[in-house]
């Protein structure tokens, strides 16, 4: 079930990023994935009864990682309808802007963002929209994780094999890499390029439980930080 938030202008997707996208791994690849992700975040040490929120799910490859994994109140959100509809998962699906998020405060005890924030137009406001809202929607001792691309040596070496025009031709997930980095690049490099804005942002909102930045991708876990926290 898909539960609309937005007016049809405010949705707005970007159809050969999103054929891209699933061309560069089957949705198995990308539930175990996900799953081996949760469980780094710590995933397997929760009550399976955390009511859990997943930002930018996309075709639901996460809520089904989730499900997998045994919790029982997971729900996705996402801007693209097109994406939404891919999904199998029984979870409750929102059609909603994430800089503005449908839920009263505090309803979640788990936020989760696989690969969304990159995306964002504005670093700088939109950004700041999309943790505060993060924040406010999660329970005082929530959590809120992060997976999200970093500049690191391996993925300067990955973006330099695959928009090599040999390699797009003989390796067709390469060349669906190349063509998502192409179609946000805008928002994509402008992110990578911004470490010290992306971290200090995170910390005005959130209190750093674990932070990893290993092949090219940034797993952050904190816990919301309230105006008493400061």
């Amino acid at each position: 079930m898909i539960i609309r938030h937005v007016d049809d202008g405010l949705v707005c997707c970007d159809p050969i990023w999103e054929k891209a996208y699933q061309r560069f791994e089957t949705r198995e690849q990308e539930i175990n994935k996900f799953i081996a992700r949760l469980r780094r975040l710590g995933a397997d040490e929760l009550d399976r009864d955390v009511r859990i929120l997943e930002l930018f799910c996309g075709r639901g490859g996460g809520l089904t990682a989730l499900r997998r994994l045994q919790f029982r109140h997971v729900e996705g959100l996402d801007l693209s309808e097109s994406l939404l509809g891919q999904c199998d998962d029984t979870a409750t699906l929102h059609l909603a802007d994430c800089r503005r998020l449908p839920f009263d405060d505090g309803r979640f005890d788990i936020a989760i963002v696989q690969g969304g924030l990159h995306h964002l137009e504005d670093l700088n406001e939109d950004l700041d929209a999309c943790l505060s809202e993060a924040n406010r929607i999660l329970q005082s001792n929530g959590l809120f994780w992060m997976v999200e691309p970093w500049m690191t040596p391996f993925l300067k070496w990955a973006h330099r094999i695959t928009d090599h025009p040999f390699v797009r031709r003989i390796y067709p997930r390469g060349d669906a890499l190349a063509t998502m980095t192409e179609r946000e690049a805008s928002t994509y490099y402008h992110w990578l390029e911004e470490p010290d804005h992306i971290l200090n942002s995170l910390s005005r909102y959130f209190d750093v439980q674990s932070r990893s930045i290993a092949w090219g991708k940034i797993e952050f876990s904190g816990r919301p930080r309230r105006e008493t926290d400061a």
